[in-house]
């Protein structure tokens, strides 16, 4: 049952990871439009800027979980990457609940205020001519972080089963497509 689960929250950050992918080629575009009013046309834009600014922090956000999924963020292995297997899914699996879902946690725990108070105001651009409705942008921390706890529930359930012994080797998402 918990494979499973590990399975379903792979495939939804899979779905997450392809989305992210657009909204990435999406500010790709914005940036080169707005280099090309700029430079070529001497005009430039609030909006555009601001919107520069907002789909980078959406995919950023976005991609975290997705990240984690293929073990792509940075970490030092100094030491870790000498360890057995079995003693790394050890370590991913108690450094988890000792480290990473506390702060997974208090991220969503600080921000849902500053996310509330956002939206309760409308909140917008303080600049005329801004992206509106910053407050949604501002709601992405929780969704982002979310998703990154999710992703380290699909994890933890994947160590335990490594470091009990039941599977041989880490099961990536080669699985899932």
């Amino acid at each position: 049952m918990l494979r499973e689960l590990a399975r379903w929250i792979d495939a939804v950050q899979e779905r997450v990871g392809r989305f992210t992918s657009f909204v990435t080629l999406a500010m790709v575009l914005v940036v080169f439009f707005d280099v090309v009013q700029r430079y070529a046309f001497n005009r430039g834009s609030v909006f555009m800027q601001e919107l520069e600014w907002h789909l980078f922090a959406v995919s950023y956000l976005l991609a975290a979980g997705y990240t984690m999924l293929y073990d792509e963020h940075v970490r030092v292995d100094i030491v870790y990457s000498r360890w057995s297997l079995r003693k790394r899914a050890w370590a991913n699996f108690i450094f988890a609940f000792l480290f990473f879902f506390p702060s997974v946690f208090l991220v969503i725990y600080t921000a849902t205020p500053f996310i509330r108070n956002s939206f309760m105001v409308n909140e917008g651009s303080p600049d005329p001519g801004g992206v509106p409705a910053r407050w949604a942008l501002k709601s992405v921390i929780i969704i982002g972080f979310a998703l990154l706890g999710l992703q380290g529930v699909s994890e933890t359930i994947k160590n335990f089963y490594v470091a009990m012994g039941w599977e041989e080797s880490e099961v990536r998402v080669k699985e899932i497509h």
